[in-house]
């Protein structure tokens, strides 16, 4: 009853609507990572790759919402390094929390960096002859690093929200944007190749972001979109000046074409 009845209330509209925006914003890496690993699949699997590692990430996600009294006793210290300071002066303090970020940060950095040299360095039709991916390596990896971003959103979720019914539809309606709207993203960054080399870039950044935030070290996420946003708006204009240079130039009421320094005439 108390459910229905706060959802009368503007408040919970207004929660609903910012906690949605901010998990589809974060949801964006994992889209990003997902479009990277699911293209090492065979075109059939590509699909069942990203619904089932986006299904059982929500199953995950779900449980750890209802864990949240666990889930904050992991930001309490288990050792601290003396060589390191906090802002009080005092032994830098690594909870199980700060753990998960560092893994997830390097792991990130780690298998970007690695793309990113297979698609530079290595010929591509031998490194998929030699290491194709499985189906069930490629969900497992989804749902690796979107335990990763879970505890991030997560927490984050709880400072801004309360009501445990607002942060489950928040996260449900953002999974479903991302079921929704994954394999156009994935099938768009797969067929140009300069896409691809952002979307790592941007995963590299995000790694060292989530490294720099387990040893206490906070940056306003917002300047990271943007210039995730700026970039790829840049390379979507470079996309559009390339695709155009493709087409021969005409010169408009002559019957010549203009090639090098001198006049051809046509045949």
């Amino acid at each position: 009853m108390d459910f229905f009845a706060s959802m009368g209330q503007p408040e919970f509209w207004i929660s609903l609507l910012t906690l949605t925006a901010l998990e589809i914003v974060l949801g964006i890496d994992n889209v990003i990572f997902i479009s990277i690993i699911s293209n090492k699949l065979p075109i059939a699997e590509r699909p069942k790759a990203r619904n089932w590692g986006l299904i059982l990430a929500l199953i995950f996600r779900l449980g750890l919402l209802f864990t949240i009294t666990w889930i904050i006793t992991l930001t309490k210290p288990v050792f601290h390094l003396g060589f390191i300071q906090d802002k009080t002066g005092h032994a830098l303090g690594i909870s199980v929390k700060d753990l998960i970020l560092m893994l997830g940060g390097l792991f990130l950095i780690a298998k970007s960096t690695n793309e990113m040299f297979h698609k530079l360095e290595v010929d591509t039709k031998e490194h998929d002859i030699k290491g194709r991916a499985t189906l069930s390596g490629v969900i497992v990896q989804i749902i690796l690093v979107d335990m990763v971003f879970s505890f991030d959103s997560i927490l984050t979720a709880v400072g801004l929200v309360k009501e445990v019914s607002v942060m489950v539809i928040a996260v449900i309606i953002s999974m479903a944007v991302m079921l929704a709207f994954a394999g156009r993203i994935s099938n768009f960054v797969n067929k140009h190749p300069s896409l691809q080399v952002l979307a790592l870039g941007f995963l590299i950044m995000i790694g060292t972001l989530l490294v720099a935030e387990g040893f206490h070290q906070k940056f306003d996420k917002g300047y990271l979109y943007f210039a995730m946003a700026f970039s790829l708006v840049i390379e979507l204009i470079n996309m559009r000046m390339r695709k155009k240079r493709e087409k021969p130039i005409q010169l408009h009421g002559l019957g010549e074409e203009a090639v090098g320094d001198g006049l051809i005439k046509k045949l």
